[in-house]
């Protein structure tokens, strides 16, 4: 059973890239009392995540924030290096910041884990979007198998 709208986020164990290496992020630490955009692709550096989605947010950010988003994070199933470099290969920092969820344990924790073998990268992440707000999901946004609508930064946006 997945995540639903009005249901406090679990407790997860994130790495955010950081400049010193990879940093230990506790998510009931990172969402308390601010106001969080999440959204999360099914890996960096594939199609639609890099030529669409993170794009939508880096571009939109300040919007997002004009609207009372405190911050925007993006997670994945990969790792927090992996994370990094695409962070820097799309200019996102200072705008996105990038909580990887390397084992899947916050996909499996909301139930909103995918198998994505047939295309050679296992166990990932549905793509969705969030909002967050103290730790508590206010809107939660989650795409059809294949599609690209409902977890951009253009409709979170919309419903704001």
């Amino acid at each position: 059973m997945s995540i639903n709208v009005g249901d406090r986020l679990p407790e997860a164990n994130f790495v955010k890239p950081g400049s010193d290496g990879p940093e230990p992020v506790a998510s009931g630490e990172f969402f308390k009392g601010r106001r969080v955009a999440l959204f999360s692709v099914p890996g960096a550096f594939t199609p639609t995540c890099s030529a669409q989605h993170l794009p939508g947010f880096i571009e939109r950010a300040d919007e997002l924030k004009a609207k009372g988003v405190d911050e925007i994070a993006c997670t994945a199933v990969n790792d927090a290096f992996v994370l990094g470099a695409w962070s820097k290969a799309n200019q996102a920092d200072g705008k996105v910041t990038m909580l990887a969820d390397g084992n899947g344990d916050f996909a499996k924790a909301i139930g909103l884990e995918m198998d994505a073998s047939a295309y050679g990268m296992g166990p990932r992440s549905q793509r969705y979007a969030m909002l967050v707000k103290d730790g508590v999901v206010e809107q939660l946004h989650v795409e059809a198998p294949g599609e690209f609508r409902v977890s951009s930064a253009d409709h979170l946006i919309d419903q704001l």
